[in-house]
């Protein structure tokens, strides 16, 4: 099992590009997550880069940026390839699979989309909801008529 989830908040902007040939966007970034545990009270953070492909990553590039908080779920990956000046190098990355922003425009939170690829390219879906008016309809229940 290849599984992994991240929230944290975006170094930088993320770089939006598209492939050659096929023209598929595909963006990246790297997410700063704060550790659990601190040495000597000071804060520590791990930087991870990820990896976005498809509408998720055009639409991260579009309303995304640096310092906003983003959640991230998918895959680590590891690759290698030749650098110009001769050298094997490898890298490890998150592939996301899916990407929930957590944190938008000037500070808002919640209520933004989240978007799926899964069996389907390319397959979207909304989790965003009229916060006024949700819960409108539901009955409020009494702690003392639940039996356990």
């Amino acid at each position: 099992m290849n599984k992994v989830v991240l929230i944290g908040r975006l170094t930088k902007d993320p770089e939006l590009k598209f492939t050659p040939g096929t023209g598929t966007a595909v963006a990246t970034f790297t997410v700063a997550v704060d550790r659990r545990f601190s040495k000597d009270g000071q804060k520590e953070a791990d930087f991870i880069p990820v990896v976005v492909w498809g509408k998720q990553a055009e639409s991260t590039a579009n309303y995304m940026g640096k310092g906003k908080l983003i959640g991230i779920c998918g895959r680590i990956q590891t690759r290698s390839y030749d650098a110009k000046d001769g050298t094997k190098r490898y890298v490890t990355e998150v592939v996301a699979e899916e990407v929930q922003f957590l944190e938008w425009g000037n500070g808002n939170k919640g209520a933004m989309p989240s978007f799926n690829e899964g069996p389907s390219e390319g397959f979207e879906r909304s989790n965003s909801f009229n916060a006024p008016n949700y819960g409108e309809d539901i009955t409020p229940v009494d702690d003392g008529d639940i039996p356990f």
